[in-house]
């Protein structure tokens, strides 16, 4: 088999195990979503919001810059160089759910309407944007998966720590019940081979121009 072919079955195999579990996911959210919700139990509640506010977009965004410029200062350009291509891969992933769920329509677990993938229109209106058309997949999950893929990319230590900030985020949404099972296991899905993609396309570019701006920063 010549590498171009096995590349296309890697990616293949890839796909439909992504595909696959998000089936089993499917199957699975109505008991799973059951057993972790927290309504009610206050302490539980008040964990589970600070972690889905910690998946926030802008929450990412403003840490990566500042520990980005943080690091440029300290003269560590190429770690703030890998702290900004993690966060900008980290708003890139939950950019991309963004727009998918958007999309796709599906109901949140608490919605007034039958569950179901409703698309963009619905009883006679535009529904893109509304709350509780937007579950599948999950911004807050995608965007806490793509840190963590991010930073497994670059250093394993990172990744390692970051993997358990995005299980609590996943935890999270389906704790406060804005997203099924089957929402955050499509973010996973989507978010780590984009990240792979992106560290590819981004990363030798954002540590050249790292190294770029430090370097004409010091001459001054």
């Amino acid at each position: 088999m010549t590498a171009p072919s096995k590349s296309r079955w890697n990616l293949l195999l890839r796909l439909f195990a992504g595909l696959g579990a998000i089936a089993i996911a499917w199957l699975l959210d109505n008991r799973v979503d059951a057993a972790l919700v927290v309504a009610g139990k206050t302490e539980l509640h008040n964990v589970a919001w600070w972690c889905s506010e910690s998946g926030e977009g802008w929450v990412i965004g403003a840490a990566g810059i500042f520990f980005a410029v943080f690091f440029l200062l300290a003269n560590r350009q190429r770690i703030a160089a890998d702290i900004f291509f993690i966060a900008l891969t980290s708003e890139l992933t939950g950019l991309a759910a963004t727009i998918l769920r958007v999309l796709f329509g599906r109901t949140r677990p608490t919605a007034a309407v039958p569950q179901g993938f409703y698309g963009v229109w619905h009883d006679g209106h535009w529904i893109i944007g509304k709350y509780q058309f937007s579950s599948f997949p999950s911004g807050h999950a995608a965007s806490a998966v793509g840190l963590a893929a991010a930073a497994w990319l670059i250093h394993r230590g990172w990744g390692a720590a970051a993997a358990v900030y995005a299980l609590a985020v996943m935890w999270s949404r389906i704790a406060l019940q804005c997203h099924h099972l089957s929402d955050v296991t499509a973010s996973v899905v989507l978010a780590i081979p984009l990240a792979v993609l992106l560290k590819k396309v981004l990363a030798p570019s954002i540590k050249f121009q790292f190294g770029n701006f430090y370097r004409a920063w010091k001459k001054k």
